[in-house]
Protein backbone atom coordinates (compact mmCIF):
# COMPACT_ATOMS: atom_id res chain seq x y z
CA UNK A 1 0.00 0.00 0.00
CA UNK A 2 1.73 3.07 -1.24
CA UNK A 3 1.46 5.87 1.46
CA UNK A 4 2.98 9.06 1.97
CA UNK A 5 3.54 10.87 5.52
CA UNK A 6 4.41 14.32 6.67
CA UNK A 7 6.64 15.41 9.82
CA UNK A 8 8.62 18.37 11.02
CA UNK A 9 5.93 20.38 12.37
CA UNK A 10 5.41 22.41 15.48
CA UNK A 11 5.61 25.83 17.27
CA UNK A 12 8.03 28.03 16.39
CA UNK A 13 8.12 32.16 16.97
CA UNK A 14 8.04 34.41 14.34
CA UNK A 15 11.66 34.63 12.45
CA UNK A 16 12.28 30.83 13.50
CA UNK A 17 12.79 27.91 11.00
CA UNK A 18 11.37 24.53 10.72
CA UNK A 19 11.78 21.67 8.33
CA UNK A 20 9.23 19.39 7.28
CA UNK A 21 10.05 16.24 5.70
CA UNK A 22 7.65 13.81 3.70
CA UNK A 23 8.50 10.21 2.92
CA UNK A 24 6.54 8.18 0.42
CA UNK A 25 6.53 4.48 1.20
CA UNK A 26 4.98 1.12 -0.05
CA UNK A 27 5.32 -0.43 -4.00
CA UNK A 28 6.45 2.35 -5.55
CA UNK A 29 7.84 2.69 -9.41
CA UNK A 30 8.41 5.99 -9.74
CA UNK A 31 7.46 9.97 -8.46
CA UNK A 32 7.07 12.58 -10.66
CA UNK A 33 5.75 16.01 -9.36
CA UNK A 34 5.89 16.30 -5.79
CA UNK A 35 4.31 19.43 -3.55
CA UNK A 36 3.49 21.29 -0.13
CA UNK A 37 0.36 22.86 0.16
CA UNK A 38 -1.32 24.64 3.71
CA UNK A 39 -4.73 25.09 4.65
CA UNK A 40 -5.41 27.52 7.54
CA UNK A 41 -8.47 27.98 9.49
CA UNK A 42 -11.35 29.36 7.46
CA UNK A 43 -9.44 29.24 4.49
CA UNK A 44 -8.84 26.92 1.21
CA UNK A 45 -6.23 24.67 0.71
CA UNK A 46 -3.38 26.43 -1.12
CA UNK A 47 0.18 25.54 -2.99
CA UNK A 48 2.56 26.29 -1.25
CA UNK A 49 5.70 24.61 -3.58
CA UNK A 50 6.35 22.18 -5.89
CA UNK A 51 9.20 20.44 -7.43
CA UNK A 52 9.97 17.70 -10.50
CA UNK A 53 11.63 14.72 -10.61
CA UNK A 54 14.47 16.80 -11.95
CA UNK A 55 14.13 19.15 -9.41
CA UNK A 56 12.43 22.42 -11.04
CA UNK A 57 10.55 24.00 -8.43
CA UNK A 58 7.83 26.81 -8.79
CA UNK A 59 6.95 28.91 -4.99
CA UNK A 60 3.74 31.23 -4.11
CA UNK A 61 4.69 34.48 -3.68
CA UNK A 62 3.99 34.86 -0.46
CA UNK A 63 7.22 32.10 0.53
CA UNK A 64 9.44 33.24 -1.93
CA UNK A 65 12.71 33.68 -0.66
CA UNK A 66 12.13 32.38 2.44
CA UNK A 67 10.97 28.71 2.19
CA UNK A 68 13.19 25.80 -0.25
CA UNK A 69 11.87 22.77 -1.32
CA UNK A 70 13.65 19.46 -2.36
CA UNK A 71 13.52 16.28 -3.10
CA UNK A 72 16.15 12.84 -2.24
CA UNK A 73 14.62 11.06 -4.97
CA UNK A 74 16.66 7.63 -3.83
CA UNK A 75 15.09 7.81 -0.43
CA UNK A 76 12.00 9.36 -1.86
CA UNK A 77 11.73 11.86 0.24
CA UNK A 78 10.86 15.82 -0.30
CA UNK A 79 11.65 18.45 2.27
CA UNK A 80 10.52 21.76 3.16
CA UNK A 81 13.01 24.54 4.21
CA UNK A 82 11.11 27.21 6.22
CA UNK A 83 13.04 30.29 7.05
CA UNK A 84 11.89 33.67 8.52
CA UNK A 85 8.91 32.39 9.62
CA UNK A 86 5.75 34.42 9.91
CA UNK A 87 2.12 34.49 12.13
CA UNK A 88 0.37 33.96 8.71
CA UNK A 89 2.33 31.32 8.04
CA UNK A 90 0.71 28.99 10.46
CA UNK A 91 -1.27 26.11 8.28
CA UNK A 92 -1.82 22.79 8.51
CA UNK A 93 0.78 21.70 5.61
CA UNK A 94 0.32 18.52 3.11
CA UNK A 95 2.16 16.81 1.30
CA UNK A 96 1.42 15.29 -2.31
CA UNK A 97 3.05 13.16 -4.70
CA UNK A 98 2.09 11.55 -8.03
CA UNK A 99 3.35 8.07 -7.89
CA UNK A 100 3.53 5.56 -10.18
CA UNK A 101 2.56 2.18 -8.83
CA UNK A 102 2.05 -1.43 -10.00
CA UNK A 103 -1.18 -0.30 -11.23
CA UNK A 104 -0.90 3.04 -12.77
CA UNK A 105 -0.63 6.68 -11.81
CA UNK A 106 -2.10 7.80 -8.25
CA UNK A 107 -2.15 11.41 -6.82
CA UNK A 108 -1.39 10.83 -2.89
CA UNK A 109 -2.22 13.18 0.17
CA UNK A 110 -0.58 13.17 3.70
CA UNK A 111 -2.34 13.30 6.84
CA UNK A 112 -0.86 16.63 7.10
CA UNK A 113 1.57 18.51 9.85
CA UNK A 114 0.78 21.46 12.33
CA UNK A 115 3.15 24.62 11.61
CA UNK A 116 2.00 27.48 13.91
CA UNK A 117 3.92 30.59 14.35
CA UNK A 118 3.26 32.59 17.27
CA UNK A 119 4.27 36.31 17.43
Amino acid sequence: QVQVVESGGGLVQAGGSLRLSCVASGRIFSINVMGWYRQAPGNQRELVATITRGSITKYVDSVKGRFTISRDNAKKTMYLQMNSLKPEDTAVYYCNAEIMKYDGWGTFWGQGTQVTVSS
